[in-house]
């Protein structure tokens, strides 16, 4: 698949409609039927989907994915490795109308848009929306099919309509268990690392402790060692 793109270093289809005013990083691509309007600024090696939608303006960091039929409407920002997932939707108005109380057809100045930030590494699921204007917290992880009305805190695992938090999660993705010090602190089961409450965010944030120092995951209660103490049942 070649690049008839007149962008440099740029991978994209020939079926995508991609404005010569939108700024591509290098090593990016723009897959089929995907539209990029004019303003927009994607960073180094990010991907947008097959059909996705960059709205006028749209911010984009490096290394960012937006999956397939995705849309992502002005002004929202993406910053470095946000995740959106297919067909989720970042909307940009309060007060949805298509007409003005005189039933006349709404223009550009009658509405003020407003974005869906997403900070450093995000994770928005397939089919959630996000209802502007809302901040989705550095790492978070919103769940497919989830609607977000309120900021979501960095870290923060959130799911359903409304979305609500359900727990937290690490940079590696997976869902933190309580630390076995008795304390605050939460573990990646995967990595080690250790986060701690951020009560300026709300969220966590991650500890400054060594990973190879971090307290672990609590023990699950197991059933059947309880079996094994009681002896032999009747």
């Amino acid at each position: 698949m070649n690049s008839t793109s007149p962008h440099a270093d740029v991978r994209i289809m020939g079926s995508a409609d991609v404005s010569d005013e939108a700024r591509i990083g290098r090593g990016s691509s723009v897959w089929h039927l995907a539209q990029v309007r004019e303003g927009a600024v994607i960073g180094e090696n990010s991907v947008v989907g097959r059909g996705a939608y960059i709205g006028t303006g749209v911010q984009m960091g490096a290394g960012c994915k937006v999956q397939n039929y995705a849309l992502v409407y002005e002004p929202a920002r993406l910053a470095d490795g946000v995740f959106v997932g297919p067909a989720a939707v970042f909307t940009n108005d309060h007060f949805p109308r298509a007409v003005n109380p005189d039933l006349t057809a709404k223009s550009a100045d009658d509405w003020e848009p407003v974005g869906v930030t997403c900070e450093q590494g995000a994770s928005i699921g397939a089919r959630a929306v996000c209802v502007a204007p809302v901040t989705i917290g550095a790492w978070a992880m919103v769940a497919a099919g989830a609607t977000v009305v309120k900021d979501v805190p960095p870290h923060a695992l959130v799911a359903g309509v409304p979305a609500r938090r359900i727990g937290w999660v690490g940079r590696a993705g997976e869902k933190l268990a309580p630390a076995a010090d008795g304390t605050d602190a939460w573990v990646c089961p995967t990595t080690g690392e250790w986060y701690i409450p951020d009560e300026t965010s709300g969220g966590l944030q991650l500890a400054s402790t060594p990973v190879a120092d971090a307290p672990r995951p609590a023990p699950l209660d197991d059933p059947a060692d309880h079996d094994e103490q009681d002896g032999p049942t009747a």
